[in-house]
This record gives C-alpha cells, sequence and structure tokens, in this order.
C-alpha cells in the first residue's frame, strides 16, 4: 500500500481542524487533512454567536475555509475517514520522535512527524419520537447559540442531567414562558428553588412524542397520559461523547469533565500525554463553540509547528557540532 509521509497530519476539517492546519500552511509545513464532512453543527441552519458570520450557514463556514486553505500549496484536504492510527517508536529517521502512522479508509498509509487530532463529538439525544428529526430545527443544545432566535417564546427545556437546570434559567432571560420537563431527572433543593423563584413551571409529566406540523415546524410534546403541549422550541442537553477512538488507541490519558464523561487531557496549547500527538476542539470539550474551536486548533497548529523547529534547532546544532551539516538552504 502507498505511505506518504507530512510533517503533520490533522484528522477532522472542522473549525478546529481547518484553523490548525491555516496556521501550518502559513509556517511552510506539509499538511494532511483528513475531512468525514460531518462536523457536530452540520444540523444547523445558521451559526450564532461568530462575529463576522454570526446567522450564516456553518457548513459555508468550513467550505470559504477549504477555499482559503487552497492558497497554501503544502497543505491538502482529503475527505475521507481514518480507520487506523499507530506510532511507529522503531522509525525516528528525523531525530525529532517517532513516526505516526496513519491509515485511511481507502487503504492508503501515512507518516507524519506529528498529528492532531480534531474529530468533535457525538451529541446522543434522548430516545423519544420526533425529537432526532427536530435537532438543530427545533430542539437546540446553546442557549447562546440559538436562544435570541426564540426569545418571547414557549420554550420546553428537556431536564436530561444537570446542565438542564442552566440551560432553563439562561433561556427564562430570553423568554418568560419557559418550562422544565423533569420526568426522571434528579433535582435538588435549590434547583428548586431557583425554578420557583423565576417562575419556570415544572412540569414532571413524561414526554413521549415530539409533535410537528406538516411542514416539520415544532409545535408541541406529548405527555405519557396522551395530554399534549404547546412549545415553540426545545432545549435538551444531550449526552456528549468524543469521537476519540484514535487517541484510545494510541493511549492518550483522558480525564473527567466538568459537564461529565471523560475526555482526552491536553494542556493550553493542545498536547496529549502522547509523544507529537495533539487534540483540538470539542474531542477535548464539549462546550466549544465555533470561535472556542477556531481559536483550539489556532493555537495548536502554532504549538505543533514551534514544536517542529525546536526539532529542527536541536537537529541542526547536533549535525553542526558532528561536523556533518550541509550549508543551510530555504525551506522548499
Amino acid at each position: 500500500m502507498q505511505q506518504n509521509s507530512w510533517d503533520v497530519i490533522i484528522v477532522g476539517g472542522g473549525s478546529a481542524g481547518l484553523s490548525a492546519a491555516l496556521m501550518l500552511g502559513r509556517s511552510r509545513r506539509r499538511v494532511l487533512v483528513v475531512d468525514a464532512r460531518r462536523p457536530r453543527n452540520r444540523f444547523a441552519g445558521h451559526m450564532h454567536g461568530v462575529i463576522g458570520r454570526d446567522h450564516t450557514s456553518p457548513l459555508d463556514l468550513l467550505a470559504d475555509a477549504r477555499v482559503e486553505l487552497a492558497r497554501y500549496d503544502g497543505v491538502e484536504v482529503r475527505e475521507g475517514a481514518v480507520a487506523a492510527a499507530s506510532v511507529d517508536r522503531d522509525d525516528d529517521a528525523t531525530g525529532d520522535g517517532p513516526r505516526l502512522l496513519v491509515e485511511l479508509d481507502d487503504g492508503t498509509r501515512h507518516a507524519a512527524r506529528r498529528l492532531l487530532v480534531a474529530s468533535g463529538v457525538q451529541d446522543v439525544l434522548p430516545d423519544i419520537a420526533g425529537l432526532a428529526e427536530q435537532w438543530g430545527r427545533g430542539a437546540f443544545l446553546c442557549p447562546y447559540c440559538d436562544g435570541w432566535e426564540h426569545r418571547d417564546r414557549r420554550i420546553g427545556v428537556l431536564a436530561t442531567g444537570a446542565g438542564s437546570m442552566h440551560q432553563a434559567q439562561l433561556m427564562r432571560q430570553l423568554s418568560a414562558h419557559v418550562r422544565v420537563f423533569a420526568e426522571g431527572a434528579q433535582l435538588t433543593a435549590a434547583d428548586r428553588a431557583g425554578l420557583l423563584a423565576r417562575d419556570i413551571p415544572l412540569e414532571q409529566r413524561r414526554v413521549v412524542a415530539i409533535l410537528a406540523d406538516a411542514d416539520g415546524r415544532l409545535t408541541g410534546v406529548r405527555l405519557d397520559d396522551g395530554d399534549e403541549l404547546d412549545v415553540d422550541a426545545l432545549f435538551v442537553a444531550p449526552e456528549q461523547v468524543p469521537d476519540d477512538g484514535l487517541l484510545r488507541a494510541l493511549g492518550a490519558v483522558r480525564a473527567p469533565h466538568p459537564m461529565g464523561g471523560e475526555f482526552t487531557a491536553v494542556d493550553p496549547m493542545g498536547r496529549t500525554s502522547v509523544p507529537g500527538v495533539w487534540a483540538a476542539g470539542n474531542v477535548t470539550d464539549p462546550r466549544s463553540s465555533v470561535p472556542f474551536a477556531m481559536a483550539a486548533g489556532n493555537a495548536a497548529g502554532a504549538a505543533i509547528n514551534a514544536d517542529l523547529v525546536a526539532a529542527e534547532v536541536a537537529a541542526a546544532v547536533a549535525a553542526t557540532a558532528a561536523g556533518t551539516r550541509r550549508s543551510a538552504t530555504a525551506p522548499v
């Protein structure tokens, strides 16, 4: 099978991965971005809170980013998925650490000096009829991302965990008509006091179906006793599962996250516990909005380039000391 060599392979072509590729391309690095074209926010018609791009398509942002990257001849964005990754600890030809080996789903093999995983997270929704069809349309996760568009409307919050009370109180800032559906949720005395103090009704009956009109617009919910309540939008806190199979296979350390679950542990620049491997974006933090993910990718790209430069300086110093270094040439 064919094997190609790169300075950096980036797994994931979302906001984090493409931001990192931009930084690396501008540093004249040879970069392969493997993009499965399944960003977390692909269900949303618009993104918000992104200065300069507010209320525009998140997919258009990524398409524009790919066009921008085309001006950097060292960067290649390839559609596909990564089937496997490993560390070749017997190969240290460059003197800056073992090679990272990646096999794509088309069977091609690639080697890189550094690896950045920006593969994101999966939102696992409660098993309620009609909810998946409304995700990104009438049902949402983030009040900051989608709350303004539903100000003063009838808002339902499906209580699935501790974050749901936060959602409810944030939405109460935007509408006086907020109702929490809390069947099965473990609410604290403080949760209940907060809801009561801000006139947020608490509905204990179980939601069994999400209702929509003929055009697919959300209209309400059906409860387990058959009663139906009108709702204009739902806010849900799904289970957030990082797409971190590659990081796990490589042995990256994970740590509990404040939002629940375990995510890959990284330093402020995205370095994992595995030498030569970085991670950025939602794969390390489910709270990452588009600007947050872009910033994390930007920082990781710069950090990876700096790490490569440090290795190249060390190799040049060693070669000079050994009397084997050739005259310096411009990068190609």
